[in-house]
């Protein structure tokens, strides 16, 4: 977690990030160092570090050093949430979870932006409404995008193609559908559909997708609690019927992300939910047998409801504990424009957080499925924006792995959830 690594003048990048218009110069000054906590393997800290290298390359008086760590982001949370209840200034920068900037700015960790950057309504203007929302919070900038991620539902192109099956729109569908290749593949390690069921924060996303295809809102527009719970034990029902029909596997209580991307890539899941950086492994993890046979699809829906996915994604936020906050808002607003987020896709193939960045020609030449990800990103939902999410996303993914796990019934696990979440939600 502490693995440090100093960003100095860094040799002229290539491809897209050459053609990037520098940041303005600014007047020489004492040397300012700036330390970023750049997330773990999956937020590509490499590839932020290029980025870093072409900020200072017209700042002479920045040194960036960076730190990574931590492979999932409750283990980012948990890092990031002791330095910051300790007020420690030694961190500038923090990449934060979309769910993440009401939380630390209603802890007073974050600095508000708008000093730095402008007003809320110019300044977002440019991004996803989810993206904009998220970042705002009581009409301050707690944090700006970096990049998007989303809930896909991954399917084997091959396999429906071959067997003549259109992509199913609704969870009935889609059992058909995994019930007929099943059958006619005779393959009895291949699974119909793929969920995360474990106590992690995936599971959070397995309660929401169902519950919002039935048109429903976890809370008002006030983040006050909302809960719908005839729609919630029906979306809980809706997973175990899936079980009980063969299309998932009896233990997805303990399903982890990982699981599903190592099943999936192994050829032994027709469909997948999972976040975007499963594309990659997909398609370029030398072990991979689905390397050309993947398609994205929108997630189905509930019947007589519509396509709803859970988003991700990560923001760039400043220490309201940093000594150096003028030079690392500068930062920020560089990490967060359409170019950096163009080097991104690109290069690592992280989503973007403008619709623009998904049709420029060279992200669709290095990312042909950005075209499919595209509408699928700007119809999800972010998971609820609360200053007490830890407790708000611990009460539903434990709860919903107990259902799932049949340890209750979804009208038990409901009552739990509703319960819990009456108590932070108000």
């Amino acid at each position: 977690m502490n693995f440090s690594l100093r960003v100095v003048y860094a040799t002229l990048l290539t491809g897209v990030l050459g053609l990037m218009p520098a940041p303005a110069a600014a007047q020489a000054s004492p040397q300012v160092k700036l330390r970023v906590f750049a997330g773990g393997a999956n937020q590509r800290p490499d590839l932020m570090r290029q980025l870093f290298a072409e900020y200072v390359k017209t700042r002479p008086d920045v040194v960036i050093e960076t730190e990574s760590g931590g492979a999932t982001s409750d283990l980012q949370r948990q890092y990031l949430s002791t330095i910051l209840n300790a007020r420690d200034p030694s961190i500038d920068v923090y990449l934060i979870d979309i769910v993440n900037p009401a939380q630390y700015f209603g802890a007073g960790w974050l600095e508000p932006l708008n000093a730095y950057l402008g007003e809320p309504a110019q300044v977002m203007k440019a991004f996803l409404p989810a993206y904009a929302a998220s970042n705002v919070v009581d009409g301050q900038i707690a944090a700006m995008p970096a990049f998007a991620d989303a809930m896909f539902m991954y399917y084997r192109r091959d396999l429906l193609d071959k067997h003549g099956i259109a992509l199913p729109r609704t969870w009935d569908e889609l059992a058909a559908a995994a019930k007929k290749v099943r059958a006619a593949e005779g393959d009895p390690t291949l699974q119909g559909l793929s969920i995360q069921g474990a106590p992690i924060e995936g599971a959070v996303c397995t309660f929401l997708m169902p519950y919002w295809s039935q048109g429903k809102d976890l809370s008002d527009a006030a983040g006050r609690l909302a809960l719908d719970r005839g729609a919630a034990a029906r979306g809980l029902r809706q997973w175990l019927s899936l079980v009980d029909a063969g299309v998932i596997k009896r233990n997805v209580a303990e399903v982890k992300t990982p699981d599903t991307v190592n099943e999936f890539k192994a050829g032994q899941v027709l469909f997948g939910i999972g976040w975007g950086f499963a594309w990659d492994r997909f398609a370029s993890d030398a072990d991979s047998r689905v390397r050309g046979k993947v398609g994205v699809m929108p997630v189905p829906a509930m019947a007589g409801g519509r396509s709803v996915t859970c988003i991700g994604g990560w923001q760039w936020a400043v220490s309201a504990f940093s000594r150096h906050k003028a030079e690392a808002a500068r930062l920020v607003q560089f990490m967060a424009s359409a170019r950096a987020s163009k080097f991104l896709a690109v290069q690592g193939s992280l989503l973007p957080t403008t619709l623009d960045v998904y049709t420029d020609p060279d992200v669709l030449k290095a990312v042909p499925w950005f075209q499919d990800a595209a509408a699928v990103v700007a119809g999800g939902k972010s998971r609820p924006a609360s200053r007490d999410y830890g407790q708000v996303s611990d009460a539903i993914r434990t709860t919903t792995s107990a259902v799932l796990a049949r340890s209750k019934t979804p009208e038990q696990g409901v009552a739990q959830i509703g319960s819990r979440l009456a108590r932070v939600m108000r």
